[in-house]
């Protein structure tokens, strides 16, 4: 049974970061521990400095909440899941309160970040086959009929998010997402995300590991090991729609706000030239689906400060017509937009043009590489 809940600890690797509450006029505030001001960082460095003070969220972008405790539920993929297993029970995801999804997540969400009391949904067993787990999520995609293993699909994939398909699985005690394709995917979609991260690294961008777990009914599952678990130990992440409060379905961003977080963050130069090489690699890559969510930032304990996560979600999008993030405010940028970013931002413009051709010429690369399977469209054969 799901009960109603009004005050939820927020914890990080065991220790309590603070406490989110709900008011009597619906308000929610959120205070920190005293012990955790004393000793450890401001979660969301723009909306919660670390002092003892209750915040309050002004905007209802996050339902009340404050965008890195959103950043912890899922959507997409995740949250079609939690609203299924609700379902079966009779109760409806989107009629709960936020407090009360969280506690629903608590320990499972992306990020560090967890949440008591926890309201855990049965779900199946650790064992998994993933040419099993793909076909029953194309059938919930498909809504093919009532016998659909759910439980097993909600436990491997209930906190993700994003539009495709996903499980989340251990191997050899690493924790990793493997991506699964959606209706319009080629069969090779996996095999295609591996060769772009495999290009990208050739550009020179920071990438999360990655690998093709093998399968008998398709070329391969795209996965990428998880950044914010690192040796059993939780690593705090939050997303730059998280952290400037910005819903990533409303395109209202330019790489210049993302230039500019990365700034008063003081993540460093290195930093900022990562972002450069990203923004290139979108523009020449043909990655439209550049939105707030799909760049992350991870607080670093031992430097004292947030950096720039790796690199994910390399995905091409043809059938868009402009960048989520526009360049110099344009949605379909030229080399001029992207080199005038670079010289407002104090950037070395030989480094950043030198940068530019390089992955101009790999984008090329990639374009002529030919996956092992055709483009037949998955299970349609």
């Amino acid at each position: 049974m799901i009960s109603n809940v009004k005050k939820l600890k927020v914890k990080y690797n065991g220790k309590t970061v603070g406490y989110l509450a709900t008011f009597e006029n619906g308000k929610i505030g959120f205070q920190y521990d005293d012990e955790w001001i004393k000793t450890g960082f401001s979660i969301s460095p723009f909306s919660l400095p670390l002092k003892n003070d209750i915040f309050i969220s002004q905007k209802d972008t996050f339902d009340g909440l404050y965008g890195v405790f959103w950043d912890s539920l899922p959507d997409g993929w995740g949250e079609l899941l939690v609203n299924r297993m609700l379902a079966k029970k009779g109760i409806n995801y989107k009629n709960l309160s936020p407090l009360t999804r969280l506690s629903i997540i608590n320990k499972n969400g992306l990020g560090g970040l967890e949440y008591e009391p926890e309201q855990s949904v049965k779900t199946g067993k650790e064992k998994y086959d993933l040419d099993e787990l793909s076909k029953e999520a194309d059938r919930i995609l498909n809504d093919e009929g009532e016998d659909i293993n759910l439980d097993d699909i909600y436990r491997f994939g209930g906190s993700s998010g994003g539009a495709r398909p996903k499980a989340h699985i251990k191997e050899n005690g690493e924790e990793w997402i493997v991506k699964f394709p959606c209706r319009i995917d080629p069969i090779n979609v996996g095999e295609r995300e591996y060769l772009a991260n495999k290009t990208a690294e050739k550009c020179g961008i920071s990438v999360n590991e990655y690998k093709l777990f093998p399968s008998k009914i398709c070329s391969g599952y795209f996965g990428a090991k998880r950044f914010d678990r690192v040796n059993g130990k939780r690593l705090h992440v939050i997303s730059l729609a998280g952290m400037l409060e910005i819903s990533h379905r409303t395109p209202v961003l330019d790489y210049g706000h993302l230039f500019d977080t990365v700034s008063n963050l003081n993540c460093g130069k290195e930093d900022l030239y990562e972002v450069f090489r990203r923004m290139c690699f979108n523009v020449y890559y043909g990655n439209k689906d550049d939105h707030a969510k799909n760049v992350a930032f991870i607080y670093d304990e031992k430097a004292q400060k947030y950096i720039l996560s790796p690199a994910y979600d390399i995905t091409q999008t043809k059938n868009k017509f402009e960048h989520e993030m526009t360049v110099n405010g344009n949605g379909n940028p030229t080399d001029d937009d992207i080199l005038t970013l670079a010289k407002d931002f104090g950037l070395s413009l030989n480094k950043c043009k030198a940068i530019l051709e390089n992955i101009k010429a790999n984008s090329v690369i990639f374009y002529n590489l030919k996956p092992t399977s055709t483009n037949q469209m998955y299970y349609k054969t």
